[in-house]
């Protein structure tokens, strides 16, 4: 099994900056692929971002590119998404996810291909 826990999340104003982590345990983590997402009230839940943990080859959705930074520290299996000029439309809760098998880098993206997952934390961004 594997553990993700979130942290980081709150209250922000638009055009301030969070840095989200989630650590990661457990004797099955050895991801290929670690992910951000997130899901507003409503809607479906959207890429945000995705690191290769070997390599780390990073990837984001081209409305995120710029703003949004993914990165990891192996030695404390914890990944981060540093997110800036957050606007309200960022409100959201984000994600940490694991998937442990290359299923090909178009899937970053699809949620269904991750198999663990963290329970989340709270970013609101207020005007």
């Amino acid at each position: 099994q594997v553990q993700l826990v979130e942290s980081g999340g709150g209250l922000v104003q638009a055009g301030g900056s969070l840095r989200l982590s989630c650590a990661a345990s457990g004797r099955s983590f050895s991801p290929y692929l670690m992910g951000w997402f997130r899901q507003a009230p409503g809607r479906e839940r959207e890429f945000v971002a995705a690191i290769n943990w070997r390599g780390g080859t990073t990837d984001y959705p081209d409305s995120l590119k710029g703003r949004f930074t993914i990165s990891r520290d192996v030695p404390k299996n914890t990944v981060y998404l540093q997110m800036n000029s957050l606007q309200p439309e960022d409100t959201a809760v984000y994600y940490c996810a694991h998937k442990t098998i290359n299923t090909g880098w178009r899937d970053n993206g699809r949620a269904s291909t991750y198999d663990y997952w963290g329970q989340g934390t709270q970013v609101t961004v207020s005007s």
